[in-house]
């Protein structure tokens, strides 16, 4: 080896040097010579200075006991937060935008809706100040640029756009103020301590209970954590509550004027958590708090096999056997919306009983033996397995024909009509019988055509 070679020719040349040297001074002599040719063998001198020097980027947390970091950081986090909210546009700021932005409109008017060349646009821009300068960009522009000949924006886009930016800012601030650790995540008390303060600002949740407000909190809560945590690490990303409709929903409770039909879809609303709370008081005939496997099978229809059931209180936290509101609030959330992602997840860890990451032919024949059950029960002649076999695997089309995953569900669309024929008898019949339905709505609606005329 070279260097090997190189040390020991410099040992040789260097012997009368080193002759009246002691064995001492000859080692510490060697060893030097070996570090400094094994690196410049290694190449380590030719490092990039900067590799001395670098960032931090890991900064511990303060301890339960470091009671004075602990203030110091919530103190200094107040501050940035409070700086950041100087920066925003107020209520009389984002007035005297649109009137600027009115003013610099540019004929002709399309339709009813006032235009707004690039020139006029910039110069609005100069006189928004510099709160307001920073959504006068290129690209701002050219994305809300459509098919105007004249190569104009709308007013009124522009301006729901920087409402829509300062509204999300404005969020995104008041969910950070919840973040005690700082690290940009919501934990489940975090996000319930600020539900619970938001409760009084929604007029259309005056009239609950004060009493009910741990289980109308409790209701809300479940449903972020249920479609946003799907690895139930217990916590949130502040960007993910900003990203989904959920926020939205929950604040549209502050219009006063809110449609009973748009209430009743909005799962935050004081009927939806409500109807939810009593069908759970309904289910609880021992009136113990809690949910045995033959109180829950009264759920619904009353159509949900015994074995599927008995895989929920196999796979789901329960406490002695029994399941709570929270762990109910995740059940019912999974069956009403069969066709989500996170549903599906739910399900289908349920219906994998060998924890093997997919289904196969026998999985389905064991749940859908249960069907076949409930249908002689109820005096009906039981459907062959092979039949649906087929047609399941028909419907999905997975990758591996002998096997289906979660994405296979997922990426089928299929999955809400998968879950219902194997965990539902209900579900099973609303498949089987599906032609017959849609005759029978076709000939509803030409009932009602002739009956106009």
């Amino acid at each position: 080896v070279t260097w090997i070679t190189s040390l020991l020719w410099r040992l040789e040349t260097d012997h009368a040097i080193t002759k009246g040297q002691s064995e001492e001074e000859k080692k510490a002599e060697e060893t030097e010579l070996f570090t400094k040719y094994y690196t410049e063998w290694k190449g380590g001198d030719d490092k990039d200075k900067s590799y001395k020097k670098i960032p931090r980027f890991y900064y511990r947390l303060p301890a339960e006991d470091e009671v004075l970091l602990q203030k110091l950081r919530e103190e200094s986090r107040a501050v940035f937060l409070q700086r950041k909210s100087r920066e925003l546009l107020d209520n009389e700021e984002l007035q005297n935008l649109w009137f600027l932005l009115d003013k610099h409109q540019v004929p002709p008017v399309t339709g009813e809706e006032a235009m707004i060349s690039y020139e006029a646009y910039l110069q609005v821009g100069e006189k928004a100040g510099p709160k307001g300068r920073k959504f006068f960009t290129a690209r701002v522009y050219a994305k809300l640029l459509h098919n105007d000949p004249y190569g104009r924006i709308s007013i009124m886009q522009f301006f729901n756009y920087v409402m829509r930016k300062v509204w999300l800012h404005q969020t995104r601030i008041g969910l950070s103020l919840y973040d005690v650790a700082g690290q940009g995540y919501l934990r489940e008390s975090d996000l319930e301590n600020y539900i619970l303060e938001l409760i009084p600002t929604l007029p259309q949740l005056d009239g609950l209970e004060k009493s009910f407000y741990s289980f109308y909190v409790c209701t809300a809560v479940r449903k972020f954590f249920f479609f946003l945590d799907p690895l139930r690490t217990g916590k949130i990303k502040i960007q993910d509550i900003l990203a989904c409709s959920f926020l939205d929903d929950l604040l549209e409770l502050r219009d006063e004027d809110l449609s009973k039909e748009s209430q009743e879809s909005n799962w935050f609303s004081a009927p939806s958590a409500l109807r939810v709370y009593g069908q759970y008081l309904n289910l609880d005939k021992d009136h113990n708090g809690m949910l045995s496997k033959e109180e829950l099978s009264r759920y619904g229809t009353a159509t949900l096999t015994s074995v599927f059931l008995d895989r929920v209180f196999q796979e789901c936290l329960t406490y002695d056997g029994e399941m709570d509101y929270k762990t109910y609030l995740d059940f019912v959330l999974a069956l009403e919306n069969r066709k989500e992602p996170a549903a599906l997840q739910y399900i289908f860890k349920l219906l994998d009983m060998e924890n093997q990451g997919y289904l196969n032919v026998f999985s389905l024949n064991y749940f859908f033996r249960a069907i076949q059950e409930q249908m002689k029960l109820h005096g009906q002649e039981p459907v062959s397995f092979q039949d649906v076999k087929d047609e399941i695997f028909d419907m999905v089309k997975p990758k591996d024909p002998y096997k289906i995953t979660l994405q296979d569900l997922v990426n089928s669309c299929q999955g809400d009509t998968v879950t219902s024929i194997l965990i539902d008898l209900n579900g099973f019949w609303t498949y089987e019988n599906r032609e017959v339905l849609v005759a029978n709505d076709s000939t509803s609606s030409n009932t009602g055509d002739l009956d106009d005329t």
